[in-house]
């Protein structure tokens, strides 16, 4: 199976082919560190840890790059409103960053450079731009002089007029065009600068991943992502600096996912999903996500949406996922049940299994595992198409459902059939760990004495319940499940006797 990825540049999928065979460099571009990150910061770690984890699976030894941005006007401005170091403000933020992307999972990041920790590599490129008549200095800034670059705009086809609407920087420090942008901002007074040849100052914000992506992935590297908002003008200006600077192709393959919206009623009472935002202050908090619905139901939503289109946080979006993911939920805890094991310690998968079931009557069974892990592969290998995947994983989920009430095998107990869906579940569990679900374990929450106390006292419902029943007394059993069902447990009736589970 070839990978096939939709370029942004070229506007087309092509054929994935890295700059160096086996190995892919890949940078992502982090936050602005000036406050708490909102659920949106989450979606492009989220999707690009899938990613990763999908090429290290195919082989690939895959370095990848998250850029912190610590040294910004936002970051300077957030810490007058508190009276706080700047410092302090891009390490406290930075730290809840971190530990937010650790909570969900995200944990194959290889480095996290950042920005004030780069000063020397920026003043480099931005000498070298000078050198090679790309940019200029005036009254202590360095200017890119966008009209010297007569590629401009090939990323995001907006024209160069277009940079006089885009930048955060247009006016004054000599500039000569209003498109020009700055690659060094001459200091002011009460901000944090640092010396350079044009004078004390600190960097623009696009040479800033231009340097670092340069010194941990080379001057040509295979992936850069980000959000479809980062496109113009900071990933144009990206390109157009850093193939000015080195005379060479900076990205083989830009990759941008969609934003985040959420949904809010306008004025007239219906929904309308706007772009999740601080300036709106319409953003999510992570945690407080995570501490009500779990990392895994976070991870499942973001990647349930192929990566290029928009994302939407709706009271619908989080009833539908809930019952996708609980899908899984319910299988594994049968499969538990089936064989008094956590199915994170099944053993062989179907790939080993298979060989033993294909002369019998149940090998329409292993190829029918094995053929939905090729349709897996298959639909990653199409543009990391992780909301198709997971569509196959339910599909997986169906046909292992199947197989154990087609063949009773909750009443049998049969070793060889219980083997078969043991198989099949590690296959489900590989694969769903390929893009990183299946992997995060919910945090215990009280103590084993809670949750003794718990088991016994739903024991008791569920006994009561089958008394009712036993007596025909219907109206106090429906009563029973129905109430435990506000309280947000569910009763599950199965062939081995009753269950019950949260949600």
């Amino acid at each position: 199976m070839s990978l096939r990825i939709y370029n942004t540049l070229s506007k087309q999928k092509e054929l994935f082919a890295p700059v160096k065979p086996g190995k892919v460099g890949m940078y992502l571009c982090g936050p602005t560190v000036y406050k708490p990150p909102h659920i949106g910061h989450m979606v492009g770690p989220v999707i690009f840890d899938a990613i990763k984890r999908y090429l290290a699976y195919k082989g690939y030894a895959v370095t990848w790059v998250v850029n912190i941005t610590d040294v910004d006007d936002k970051i300077i401005e957030r810490g007058k409103e508190l009276s706080k170091p700047w410092e302090e403000v891009a390490e406290v933020a930075t730290k809840q960053y971190l530990d937010c992307l650790a909570l969900l999972g995200v944990d194959t990041i290889d480095k996290f450079p950042k920005a004030s920790e780069h000063i020397a590599e920026i003043l480099d490129m931005a000498q070298k731009l000078i050198d090679k008549g790309f940019a200029y200095a005036a009254d202590g800034n360095v200017w890119f002089e966008v009209g010297k670059d007569p590629d401009y705009g090939k990323l995001s086809n907006r024209k160069v007029e277009d940079q006089e609407a885009g930048t955060r920087d247009l006016t004054g420090g000599g500039k000569r065009d209003p498109a020009d942008f700055a690659l060094w901002k001459a200091a002011k007074k009460g901000e944090p600068s640092w010396p350079s040849p044009w004078g004390d100052g600190r960097p623009g914000w696009h040479i800033e991943c231009s340097a670092m992506s340069l010194k941990y992935l080379g001057e040509t590297f295979d992936i850069h992502g980000g959000g479809m908002d980062l496109m113009f003008p900071h990933h144009e200006n990206e390109l157009a600096q850093s193939e000015c600077c080195s005379g060479k192709q900076f990205v083989k393959f830009w990759l941008h996912n969609g934003l985040t919206r959420i949904a809010t009623k306008a004025a007239g009472g219906e929904l309308k999903q706007e772009k999740m935002s601080k300036s709106l202050g319409n953003t999510l908090d992570p945690v407080a996500l995570v501490d009500e619905h779990g990392a895994e139901f976070i991870r499942y939503l973001l990647l349930s949406t192929h990566y290029r289109s928009p994302i939407d946080f709706s009271d619908d979006t989080i009833t539908s996922t809930k019952k996708g993911l609980a899908v899984f939920q319910r299988l594994f805890e049968r499969i538990e049940r089936l064989t008094g094991k956590k199915t994170n310690e099944l053993g062989p998968d179907m790939d080993v299994h298979a060989s033993a079931m294909l002369e019998t009557d149940h090998a329409p069974f292993a190829r029918a595992v094995l053929g939905l892990k090729m349709k897996f592969l298959e639909m990653m290998d199409d543009d990391f198409n992780t909301a198709g995947a997971i569509a196959v994983l339910h599909e997986l989920a169906g046909e292992i459902n199947g197989h154990i009430e087609k063949h009773q095998i909750e009443k049998s107990k049969a070793v060889e059939l219980t083997a078969h869906v043991l198989a099949a579940t590690s296959t489900l569990r590989n694969i769903g760990a390929v893009i990183g679900l299946f992997r995060i374990t919910p945090a215990a929450t009280g103590s084993s004495k809670d949750a003794g106390l718990l088991d016994a006292v739903m024991g008791l419902m569920i006994q009561l319940r089958k008394d009712a029943r036993a007596s025909k007394n219907f109206a106090l059993a429906d009563a029973i499940r129905d109430g435990l069902t506000k309280l947000g447990v569910t009763l599950e009736d199965r062939p081995d006797g009753t269950g019950w589970r949260k949600g």
